[in-house]
């Protein structure tokens, strides 16, 4: 009850300012907390981190890990901060975030802005890691050469997280996006790799896409992903797509997020699944705010979620109680484990 009020009241707000008063009130633990959620069914492994659930916070909802503490109590199986770039930058000009209440979607174009990867190397290097805490990778957005700065932000950061992920995919970066080309990419994880493969505790490395792909990109970007030995896979970050919107806000710029985004991301993560015969793991994240929709991401190709936009709506219970209705579905349906679901409805999507 005290959470739809106070999300009710958010709601009254600019969306930014809302969003930064609901990290306030996790640091200064007027939020409740559940604290871990697991059970035999949930507890799993993807890319060799052990995970109470695998129901993970994606990047952008504590850019500057500001949070990360209470955020680990609150029913996540992991965690991800970011993005970080070399350098601070402030982002797009405000207004930069839209809600779309009728759609259950949010439209974002705030453009890496970030207090740098020094600020949040230190506060990830600050204290202990209770679940798996990674950082997205990001570019500058003046950088002569945007490949090697994520490379440099793992080099700096590396030692204090737990996984990391390379984002070319956010569209609210003038031409980040074409290094998702297969040539541009391949030299990009190549200088990632090498810096991973040089570290004293090499961590998970995963690749994030974008969900507006042609087949023969999403083939091609499958191909890279396994021959440059990357750990994994993230499907799908924001769309440019405006398709069926409701609101005053449906055309802005910017990328689309929540529940619009689910079909989307869910086949572009069912395809990336069946090219690769299901031995990636793959993260599923876009439009999953139920426990049903993240058991079709599961069972899409899935190794675990992530969710970001969904907590607008439903507020940050939600992780937990995705959680466990996600154990209750398993139970019904037969499954000992999250990975013996993983990829049993794969076929529907394709």
């Amino acid at each position: 009850m005290l959470e739809r009020l106070g999300l009710s009241l958010m709601h009254r707000l600019d969306p930014e300012r809302a969003h930064a008063l609901a990290l306030t009130a996790l640091r200064t633990g007027l939020a409740p907390l559940p604290g871990p959620v697991t059970s035999p069914r949930l507890a799993t492994t993807v890319a060799g981190m052990t995970l109470l659930n695998p129901v993970g916070l994606a990047a952008g909802f504590d850019k500057n890990a500001t949070a990360f503490g209470p955020l680990m109590r609150a029913g996540f199986g992991f965690l991800e901060v970011g993005a970080a770039t070399p350098r601070p930058q402030p982002g797009n000009p405000r207004p930069r975030l839209f809600r779309l209440a009728q759609d259950r979607a949010a439209i974002n174009r705030f453009g890496f802005n970030n207090d740098g990867m020094d600020a949040i190397t230190d506060r990830l290097a600050a204290r202990h890691h209770e679940i798996p805490v990674g950082l997205n990778l990001g570019a500058n957005k003046d950088s002569i050469d945007r490949a090697a700065d994520f490379a440099t932000v793992l080099r700096h950061a590396g030692a204090h997280v737990d996984f990391a992920t390379v984002n070319v995919s956010s569209p609210n970066t003038e031409r980040l996006r074409d290094l998702q080309g297969k040539d541009a990419l391949k030299g990009l994880l190549e200088g990632v790799i090498a810096v991973r493969e040089g570290m004293a505790r090499p961590i998970p490395v995963f690749l994030k896409i974008a969900p507006d792909l042609e087949a023969r990109e999403i083939e091609d970007i499958a191909e890279v992903a396994q021959g440059t030995r990357i750990s994994g896979l993230i499907a799908t970050n924001t769309t440019r797509a405006r398709d069926g919107l409701h609101g005053a806000h449906r055309n802005e710029a910017g990328g689309l997020s929540g529940q619009p985004l689910f079909a989307m991301s869910t086949a572009v993560l069912a395809r990336l699944s069946d090219l690769t015969d299901g031995r990636m793991p793959i993260i599923g994240v876009g439009g999953v705010a139920t426990a049903e929709q993240a058991y079709q991401k599961i069972r899409a190709g899935a190794s675990a979620v992530q969710l970001y936009t969904g907590l607008v709506y439903g507020g940050l219970s939600l992780a937990a109680e995705i959680a466990r209705g996600l154990d209750g579905l398993l139970a019904r349906d037969g499954f000992a484990s999250v990975a013996e679901a993983v990829g049993t409805g794969r076929a529907d999507w394709l």
